[in-house]
C-alpha cells in the first residue's frame, strides 16, 4: 500500500518536476553561455598577446642594434623599430592583428646605470643612451563576449633591450692564456675532462668561430697577408704567460716536436722575449659565414685547431706574475687600434689568479715596492694594470680558471685571494667569469653576475655579449 500511494503520488505530479528542470536549465544557460565566452575569447586572447609580444620584442632587439651603429640617430633608431614592429605592412605585421600602434612616447631611449654598472655598456648610444624600449597596443575584437556587451579588449606589450655591449665591431681582441705548468694538470670535471691548456685552448676556439674575420656581405675574406686578409673586421692576437724567447714562439704553432725556451719576467723587458705568440690575425675563417677555422692560419693552429697540431704548450718554469702580460697586451692593442681608429680594444684574460713569482724569476725588479715590477704584492699589480687597461677604453673580461680559496702569497697588505684578483681585474662584474668546478676550484668562486661554468660555455657568453644585443627585464633601471 505504502509503495502503491507513493507510486500514485509521483504519478499524480510529474509537470511540477519537469518545471523545475525547465527553471534550473533556463537559469543557468547565460552561464554556461559566459563560460563558454570566457574560454574561447582568453584563448584568442592569449593567442594574441603572444604575437603581439613577439613582435615587440623583434622591435626592441632591432632597435638596440641599430642604435649600436656608429653614426645612429634617434630618428634613425626609431625608423628600424618601426620597420619591425607589429604596425599594419611592416616586418612583423599579423593579419589577425591588424589595428597594432606604437604607444604614444615610445620607442624610448634609455642611460641604464645597472647595464653601466654590471657589464660597462657606457651610454653612447642616440641622445646619450644604452638602452631601447618598445610598448605596442592593439583593440583585439571579441567573439562571444560581445553578447555580454564586450566589444574590445585591449592588449599592450612592452620590451625593452640593451645595445651592443662594446662599441660596434671591428674589435682588436687580446687573449691572454695562463701557460705555466700547472696548466698540464688534468681537470677532470665534465666540462672538460682534459688537461687544462687544453680547455683552455677549446674556448679560444670557440671565439675565433664566432667573431667576424671579414665583412659579412662578402663571399670570400680573399688572400691573407702576415696573417690578415684586406677588409679585416675582428683582429685576435694571441698572449701566453711566462713570456718565452722571440725566436722559438713560433714552435707554439708550427706543429713540430721543438717547444719555445721560456724567459724570466725581466725588467726593462727585453727584445729578445716576447708574450705574443701569434700577432693580431683576420685569416681564421675564410669567410663570415664559414665557422669551419682555417688550417692554414697561424692562430688557429696555436689554439689547436689544426689536425695535428696540439697548439700552445703549458711549460712554466718561472712562477706565474700577470702584471706584464697584461700590460704588454695593452700596448699592442694600443698599436693595433692606431691602424684602426674606429675599433674597440678587447682582452681576455684566463687563469687561476695565484700569482706568485719569485725574485729570482723577475730580475731587475724591486723586492720591497710592491708597485710595478715587484716581487711583492704581485696579485695587487696584476688588478691595477687591468685597471689601467680598462681606463684606457679597453673592455676587459676575466676568467677564473681552477681558481683556488686561497693563495698570492706575495699580497701581505691587504691581502687578496685568487678568486678577489681574477674578479677585479674584469672591467665590470658582468665580464667577470668563473670555471668553479674545474677541478681544484673553489666552489666559492662563482660570479654573481655570470654564474655560469665550463669554459665553452663562458667563451660562447663572451662572444654573445661582444655580437649580440640583448633583451633585458622591463623595470631594469
Amino acid at each position: 500500500m505504502m509503495n502503491v500511494k507513493g507510486g500514485n503520488s509521483r504519478s499524480r505530479h510529474p509537470e511540477r518536476r519537469r518545471g523545475q528542470a525547465l527553471i534550473f536549465v533556463t537559469l543557468w544557460l547565460p552561464v554556461l553561455f559566459g563560460v563558454s565566452a570566457l574560454v574561447v575569447d582568453m584563448g584568442f586572447i592569449y593567442y594574441y598577446q603572444n604575437e603581439l609580444n613577439a613582435s615587440t620584442q623583434a622591435a626592441a632587439l632591432a632597435g638596440a642594434a641599430a642604435m649600436s651603429q656608429t653614426g645612429a640617430t634617434a630618428a634613425s633608431t626609431t625608423t628600424v623599430v618601426q620597420s619591425f614592429s607589429g604596425t599594419s605592412g611592416n616586418k612583423n605585421y599579423y593579419g589577425n592583428l591588424p589595428n597594432v600602434t606604437m604607444i604614444s612616447g615610445y620607442p624610448k631611449l634609455k642611460c641604464l646605470s645597472t647595464l653601466t654598472t654590471l657589464y660597462g655598456i657606457q651610454c653612447y648610444g642616440p641622445s646619450g643612451s644604452n638602452a631601447i624600449q618598445v610598448a605596442q597596443q592593439v583593440q583585439m575584437p571579441l567573439f562571444f563576449f560581445r553578447l555580454f556587451g564586450g566589444q574590445t579588449a585591449t592588449l599592450t606589450a612592452v620590451a625593452t633591450a640593451a645595445m651592443k655591449g662594446a662599441q660596434p665591431a671591428p674589435y682588436n681582441v687580446a687573449i691572454i692564456i695562463d701557460s705555466t705548468h700547472s696548466m698540464n694538470d688534468t681537470d677532470s670535471d665534465s666540462n672538460c675532462s682534459s688537461s687544462r691548456i687544453s680547455c683552455a685552448l677549446a674556448g679560444a676556439r670557440i671565439l675565433l668561430q664566432g667573431l667576424s674575420p671579414c665583412y659579412s656581405t662578402e663571399s670570400s675574406c680573399g688572400a691573407a697577408t702576415n696573417g690578415n686578409v684586406s677588409n679585416s673586421v675582428d683582429r685576435v692576437t694571441l698572449l701566453t704567460f711566462p713570456p718565452v724567447s722571440s725566436t722559438t714562439a713560433k714552435n707554439d704553432y708550427n706543429c713540430g716536436s721543438s717547444t719555445p725556451t721560456i724567459a724570466k719576467y725581466a725588467t726593462p723587458f727585453p727584445a729578445s722575449s716576447t708574450y705574443q705568440i701569434v700577432d693580431f690575425s683576420s685569416d681564421y675563417r675564410t669567410s663570415d659565414a664559414n665557422t669551419n677555422l682555417s688550417s692554414s692560419s697561424n692562430i688557429v693552429a696555436a689554439v689547436g685547431g689544426k689536425s695535428g697540431c696540439t697548439g700552445v704548450q703549458a711549460i712554466g718554469g718561472v712562477g706565474t706574475y700577470y702584471a706584464q702580460a697584461i700590460t704588454a697586451a695593452q700596448s699592442y692593442l694600443v698599436t693595433e687600434q692606431g691602424k684602426f681608429p674606429d675599433s674597440q680594444n678587447v682582452m681576455i684574460i684566463l687563469g687561476d689568479g695565484n700569482i706568485s713569482s719569485s725574485s729570482t724569476d723577475m730580475p731587475g725588479a724591486s723586492t720591497t715596492s710592491g708597485t710595478y715590477m715587484s716581487s711583492v704584492q704581485e696579485c695587487h699589480q696584476a688588478v691595477t694594470a687591468a685597471k689601467a687597461a680598462t681606463t684606457a677604453g679597453t673592455k676587459v673580461y676575466s676568467v677564473a680558471y681552477g681558481a683556488e680559496a686561497s693563495g698570492c702569497s706575495t699580497d701581505t697588505s691587504p691581502t687578496i685571494t685568487p678568486c678577489q684578483t681574477m674578479q677585479q681585474m674584469a672591467s665590470a662584474p658582468g665580464y667577470f667569469f668563473s670555471d668553479y668546478t674545474a677541478t681544484g676550484s673553489s666552489s666559492a668562486c662563482i660570479s654573481a653576475s655570470e654564474p655560469i661554468t665550463g669554459l665553452n660555455q663562458i667563451f660562447t657568453t663572451i662572444l654573445t655579449d661582444l655580437k649580440d644585443v640583448k633583451l633585458i627585464p622591463n623595470n631594469t633601471t
